[in-house]
């Protein structure tokens, strides 16, 4: 995002303190969006019961930071962010926040909430050294569709706002098939004042995508075809930027390997292959059958607990065919759970657009305090919040892709897509935008931007476009001046 577009929302925010500085609430909020625009991304996992969310947020970060039972602790709004040291503070419904002990077991973050419940619980916050916090801080929120309405009220209420910015800049929403539920939550996601701004900012998840082949070992082949089909729907499409198929228990399980779990498996690979076959037909004959000498049935329950007979059957394959330390195994395993596409479709939509998205929240926030706080005086923030919505380039993309999403274009369904790759919607790197490859230099980038702006001004100049479409023509085309610029001042730059 440019510099300017960042300082002019800043700017805005600060005049914004001082017209309401006599209002304490607007100055809350207002301080609040100041922050936002300082802070990390804010991103947050949500999805019904079950759907794996802690898990998932768990194989993210490669820590088990997030409790993953049903416990008084997954009804609770928690938020991870970095911190140098650990740190968990409980904030009340009432009262003052205080701090809760940093506790592990068997490797685990364990919350001791006290005397505490849910119910009185408004939020967890945990500050935690993780890498991965530096760049985003990332939200657990209970399930939606929840037999407790308490417990859907808590994310809804949280996540969908009735008149103000979400609390979250952007969503990864995990669904283990397509409901009903699962696009009214989306929709109403893109219904709170940020979606309303035109920001399409969901990626949803195929999660437990292992179980989607009964535990096969092609498993994840069957869940992308169901991933893409799904992609692929009208109704999802206009909501989701895209459709991950992820094996969350194989993903968190492999991120946070351990020696143990490494020698349990070696011994089941080391089993014939008829018994040890006969052993993995389903998870109760697992547990209960005996297996090799030295794997105990407690060590058998730990192992199912953490892989899944999915991710047990294929880490022994793994094994048997050359995998035979506990660091290779780990990646390989991390790879096939479907981790990596998700966290490069998070790098490449989410915080390839970090600034955008927290500086698009904040003029949300702005833009709803003037309409439903109006006073003398305000004018002149008023049409300078109206100027940074229509100039800044940054917002006009997001816009267009917001309606090559949902309403579409009168453009040919190919001038389309790819309007919508050069736009960003793909991911917002010069090099994803004009699909080539990650290693293409500035020459090369530069070169195929050229090409691609030469035939969009021509398309624009073009008699038989349509009206509808010179918008659209508009902003790809100042969408590739802007990868011309860049790429033609790296290639000029010495080497």
């Amino acid at each position: 995002m440019t510099p300017s577009t960042i300082v002019g929302v800043a700017d805005l925010v600060r005049e914004a303190l001082d017209a309401y500085r006599d209002d304490p609430a607007s100055v809350a909020a207002l301080q609040g969006y100041a922050r936002r625009l300082e802070e990390p991304l804010r991103i947050a996992v949500a999805g019904m019961v079950k759907a794996g969310k802690s898990t998932l947020l768990n194989a993210i970060l490669g820590e088990e930071i997030a409790p993953t039972d049903t416990a008084e602790c997954t009804r609770i709004v928690t938020w991870y962010r970095y911190g140098h040291t650990p740190k968990i503070t409980l904030y009340p419904v009432t009262g003052e926040p205080r701090s809760l002990p940093v506790k592990r077991v068997d490797g685990r973050l364990v919350f001791v909430l006290g005397d505490a419940t849910a119910d009185d619980v408004a939020r967890l916050d945990v500050e935690w050294p993780s890498p991965g916090l530096r760049d985003m801080t990332l939200i657990d929120t209970p399930g939606i569709a929840s037999l407790s309405e308490d417990v859907a009220a808590r994310s809804t209420s949280f996540l969908t706002p009735e008149d103000t910015p979400s609390e979250a800049d952007a969503i990864i929403y995990l669904m283990r098939h397509m409901h009903a539920s699962d696009l009214r939550f989306l929709e109403s996601f893109k219904d709170t004042e940020a979606g309303r701004s035109g920001t399409v900012n969901a990626l949803a998840v195929l999660s437990r995508a292992d179980e989607v082949g009964a535990g096969r070992i092609d498993s994840l082949l069957s869940a992308a075809d169901i991933a893409e089909r799904y992609r692929r729907d009208h109704s999802l499409q206009k909501l989701a930027l895209g459709v991950v198929p992820v094996a969350g228990l194989l993903a968190q399980s492999a991120r946070t390997m351990r020696q143990s779990d490494f020698e349990a498996l070696q011994l089941l690979a080391g089993m014939e292959r008829t018994e040890r076959e006969k052993l993995l037909l389903s998870a109760d004959r697992f547990v209960r059958v005996a297996g090799p000498e030295g794997l105990t049935t407690a060590a058998r329950t730990a192992l199912l607990e953490r892989y899944g007979l999915f991710g047990i059957r294929l880490s022994v394959v793994l094994i048997r065919n050359g995998f035979g330390e506990p660091t290779p195994l780990a990646h390989e395993l991390a790879r096939r759970s479907g981790l990596h596409p998700l966290l490069d479709l998070l790098g490449r939509q989410f915080q390839a657009r970090a600034e955008a998205l927290k500086a698009r929240t904040a003029l949300v926030g702005v833009d709803t305090l003037l309409r439903t706080s109006p006073r003398e005086g305000t004018g002149a923030l008023v049409a300078a919040l109206e100027r940074l919505q229509v100039n800044a380039h940054e917002f006009r993309e997001l816009r267009l892709l917001a309606t090559l999403r949902t309403t579409g274009t009168s453009l040919p369904p190919e001038l389309a897509s790819e309007a919508e790759g050069l736009i960003g919607g793909w991911g917002a790197a010069s090099h994803v935008r004009l699909g080539l490859d990650a290693d293409a230099g500035p020459e090369q980038l530069a070169a195929e931007a050229r090409r691609y702006l030469e035939k969009w001004r021509a398309v624009s100049e073009n008699p038989l476009t349509d009206r509808s479409a010179l918008e659209v023509c508009r902003v790809v085309v100042r969408s590739c001046e802007g990868v011309v610029a860049e790429c033609s001042h790296l290639a000029a730059q010495p080497a």
